[in-house]
């Protein structure tokens, strides 16, 4: 099926549009095959029921009083998925990362439709009361913000090395019929030694439109302002 239809293509920019098209599908076809790998799964490990702080449920200026909440409270109700994205900021990040920031941001715009079928939060290393000014600073009202400043979770998780340097992860867990909390699927910003940071352009939808362009992504990076 042609894309366009406008008649005055030349015939070497059809045939290069016809091939980017199989390669789009076959790049589809890849990505449901990967999908339906993550589907299959065997039951991942039992984690440490781990300890984070919270704020209360609105983002109003004042003292931000914390609350203390494991990992097992997080989720809302059994069947239910809880998907924890590591955002870079806190320890050695002294400040939040762009590319973090650019993606929470997506996903303020998106946690009401995600509300439906899963549990989601934003979780850093820095202290509760600095990640919810910047949360304030962002407007991320509809998300769910939590430090992991009082536990070993990001370091465990592999989100944060033994120096306290911080890296971009998504990590989904589920619990099983017992009760146990467990490790379903974790993905980096990096996949492996050498590898550029696309492991988790799938986060936002910036990336894919600047791979529309005739520049592409070229050297752009996002910026906590424009």
């Amino acid at each position: 099926m042609r894309v366009t239809n406008l008649g005055n293509e030349s015939a070497q920019y059809t045939a290069a549009v016809e091939e980017l098209r199989r390669a789009e599908a076959e790049m589809m076809r890849q990505r449901e095959h990967v999908a339906e790998l993550k589907r299959r799964l065997p039951e991942g490990p039992v984690v440490e029921d781990y300890l984070f702080h919270e704020g209360p449920a609105d983002l109003a200026a004042g003292d931000d009083p914390v609350r203390e909440v494991r990992l097992s409270e997080l989720f809302s109700g059994p069947g239910r998925p809880l998907m924890l994205y590591h955002f870079m900021y806190g320890k050695e990040q002294d400040r939040p990362c762009a590319s973090c920031t650019m993606s929470i941001d997506g996903f303020q715009s998106v946690a009401d439709h995600l509300a439906g079928t899963l549990d989601f939060a934003v979780v850093a290393a820095a202290e509760l009361p600095v990640l919810r000014a910047y949360a304030r600073e962002r407007d991320w009202t509809g998300l769910r913000l939590l430090s992991a400043a009082p536990s070993r979770f990001k370091h465990d998780l592999g989100s944060e090395d033994d120096a306290g340097g911080q890296d971009a992860t998504l990590s989904v867990f589920n619990r099983d019929e017992g009760g146990a909390v467990r490790h379903y699927y974790s993905t980096r910003v990096r996949m492996a030694d050498g590898d550029g940071q696309q492991a988790t352009d799938l986060l936002s939808p910036v990336w894919h439109l600047l791979d529309l362009t005739p520049q592409g992504r070229g050297d752009w990076y996002p910026r906590l302002s424009w």
